[in-house]
């Protein structure tokens, strides 16, 4: 009977201690656990440290209640004008009612997966009344100030709390980026063609503006030479006028000489002449000669 009740004790003791661990639990800092009881909320508790339960009869679930991050794949939305935008966003949430929580979503990866439709929604909804100009300019962040509190609206059924939505890349799709890069192009090549058109007829009117200025100025420096030609052989007649009256004989071989030195400046040119020609007379008889 001895090793029978040494047996029956050990495992009274195996019981005990069984018992005794199914009914202690550890919290650590930074969870929220609740205690259900045949599957009811019984209890909600915050506190880090060593924790009791009813055996058999109450299951905990602990909850991480630290701030995590939510950084889904890129989806691809449409804006309000028609433009597609690869988005990817950045979500950060918190458990704050473990009970709530528990109710809706049950586990965390559900209620990721809830946060993740809702935050998707949420962008489609708000970005597709919004221009791809508006995120390129200071309306971006009331932009995301609106998706952020569709969000947090949405997120408080599920028991979180939502601290901050932001918009970690967004960037045009392939197609659409080569698109626009086309239309760019073609936008530039039309610009710099009306340029060029633009500073060809500018240099067409500086030119005729330019010619009609040149012709301007030769015409008159031709009529101010013309003026001065005149009064210079008026002067050059009167010169020869008074040159004549001083001395005739001598203006008359003076006329001579410059009859011959237009006549013969020029090395091919001849002359045929009579020895009595009065051409000859000044050669041939000096200035007496010319006189006579």
């Amino acid at each position: 009977m001895r090793p029978n009740a040494r047996g029956a004790g050990l495992i009274a003791v195996l019981a005990a201690l069984w018992v005794a661990s199914s009914s202690m639990y550890v919290l650590p800092q930074g969870r929220i656990d609740l205690v259900l009881r045949f599957g009811a909320p019984v209890r909600v508790d915050r506190s880090a440290g060593l924790k009791f339960k009813l055996p058999f009869a109450e299951t905990v679930q602990i909850y991480d209640a630290r701030l995590q991050t939510l950084a889904p794949p890129p989806q691809e939305l449409i804006l309000g004008d028609e433009k597609r935008l690869a988005v990817e966003t950045f979500t950060t949430y918190r458990i704050v009612d473990p009970l709530r929580f528990y109710q809706t979503v049950m586990t965390n990866g559900q209620a990721r997966f809830q946060l993740d439709q809702l935050v998707s929604t949420s962008l489609r909804m708000v970005l597709g009344t919004v221009p791809l100009q508006a995120l390129l300019s200071a309306q971006r962040r009331a932009v995301i100030a609106q998706v952020a509190a569709a969000v947090e609206a949405k997120a408080a059924t599920l028991g979180i709390v939502v601290h901050e939505v932001r918009l970690h890349r967004a960037d045009l799709p392939l197609a659409a980026s080569q698109s626009i890069y086309a239309r760019m192009r073609s936008s530039r090549q039309r610009e710099a063609k009306e340029l060029r058109a633009q500073g060809l007829e500018w240099q067409q009117e500086i030119e005729a503006a330019a010619d009609r200025e040149r012709t301007q100025i030769l015409a008159q420096a031709k009529q101010t030479s013309q003026v001065i030609r005149g009064q210079a052989d008026a002067q050059a007649n009167r010169v020869l006028s008074q040159a004549y009256d001083r001395d005739p004989k001598f203006y008359r071989y003076y006329r001579a000489l410059l009859t011959y030195r237009h006549a013969l400046a020029a090395s091919d040119t001849t002359l045929v002449l009579s020895p009595d020609s009065a051409l000859l007379r000044a050669l041939k008889r000096g200035p007496a000669g010319a006189a006579r």
